[in-house]
């Protein structure tokens, strides 16, 4: 199994899903991490040019353009079973769902930690937190 994590330094989960410039990887095998990657992600510096204006009274990133942009962020990870986020906006969590990966919003920061819990089911997702 695949888990991808959001980080700002390779070590620890980041809280804000579209400004971590990394996925951390990690492959996990009989309850054991057998592999770890780095993998850059798209984020907002990338569309920092885009004019595209949020609709008034909508959630934050659930316009047609958020939703492109967020599956070119989803690209680099397709090959992974979940994302694990500390924070995380309500459109960027859907468009993963969509892409077949499933979005966890957690308080563990450490990266091992969150990914072995996943593995095992342990993982408590917070939804309630999206923004």
């Amino acid at each position: 199994m695949k888990v991808a994590c959001i980080s700002d330094d390779g070590k620890t989960i980041s809280q804000h899903f579209g400004r971590a410039p990394l996925y951390v990887v990690v492959t996990i095998e009989d309850d054991k991490i057998v592999s770890r990657e780095t993998r850059q992600k798209m984020g907002h510096q990338h569309f920092a040019a885009s004019t595209e204006a949020e609709i008034p009274g909508q959630h934050h990133g659930m316009d047609a353009a958020s939703h492109s942009r967020h599956l070119g962020m989803a690209a680099a990870i397709e090959d992974c079973e979940a994302l694990l986020s500390r924070g995380m906006g309500r459109g960027a969590y859907q468009s993963m769902q969509s892409q077949g990966i499933t979005p966890v919003v957690t308080d563990e920061s450490d990266i091992d930690t969150a990914a072995l819990a996943y593995a095992q089911g342990r993982l408590v997702d917070h939804p309630e937190r999206l923004h």
